[in-house]
């Protein structure tokens, strides 16, 4: 198994995150942020979606109010206090000049250091992945270098949003190519975060437990990294 080497972040100190669902950060991403926002970095989180086609037997309008208290609430555990949820159609997301320009449209707002999403790939290793989590994906690097480019999206720099540079991408459940150190406390908080989304949960009896998964997912990449907890991420400069 290939050694990860941990991910220098003190120079990042304004980071977004760019997910398709309420839900989406909690896979481990979480606690990363937690050890973040404790270290007085400012962290934004941008769903592209309400999530109001997540639970099969519960009309979209009652999951959508729902799903954004349980992201607010996962959002509090890990010190998040800037949540935007866009409108864009859950299960029918596309990697469109209009998701761009929402998406870039944040970038120039925020001006973070770095960008986090999910995996895009089609192929997990539990899986094939949602086609929310491709698009979103895919539209986030194209609107990654459309915040910084001056004559794509003209109409933001007439409102005052001007050209944006994000550094580095940080990519979630993907093959990683570094390791984001944590402690304990990080790990416990990224688990009550995803046991926030408890409706969400119950709809799906085969989930395995947060106190389960979380672990998991960061003690297997501290061993890779030499350390008791990580979370492991993909890094892409920009």
């Amino acid at each position: 198994m290939t050694e990860l080497p941990i991910f220098d972040d003190d120079d990042v100190n304004r980071l977004l995150c760019i997910v398709a669902h309420p839900d989406d950060m909690e896979y481990g991403a979480s606690a990363a942020v937690a050890k973040w926002t404790d270290q007085g970095k400012s962290v934004s989180y941008l769903l592209l979606t309400r999530g109001e086609a997540g639970i099969r037997e519960m009309s979209p309008e009652k999951v959508v109010p729902l799903r954004e208290g349980e992201q607010r609430q996962a959002c509090t555990i890990v010190g998040v206090e800037d949540l935007e949820i866009l409108d864009f159609p859950d299960g029918l997301l596309e990697p469109s000049v209009e998701l761009r320009h929402a998406i870039a449209k944040k970038i120039r707002q925020f001006k973070p250091d770095a960008v986090m999403v999910t995996n895009w790939e089609l192929k997990m290793p539990w899986g094939l992945n949602h086609v929310d989590h491709r698009a979103a994906g895919i539209a986030t690097i194209d609107a990654i270098r459309d915040a910084d480019n001056p004559w794509v999206f003209t109409d933001l720099k007439d409102d005052g949003l001007e050209a944006w540079k994000a550094d580095k991408l940080l990519v979630n459940g993907a093959d990683p190519t570094h390791a984001v150190v944590l402690d304990a406390e990080h790990v416990d908080r990224a688990v009550r975060s995803l046991e926030a989304h408890s409706v969400y949960l119950e709809a799906l009896p085969d989930h395995p437990l947060p106190s389960d998964m979380i672990p998991g997912i960061a003690s297997e990449a501290g061993t890779r990294a030499g350390v008791k907890y990580a979370l492991p991420v993909q890094i892409f400069d920009m």
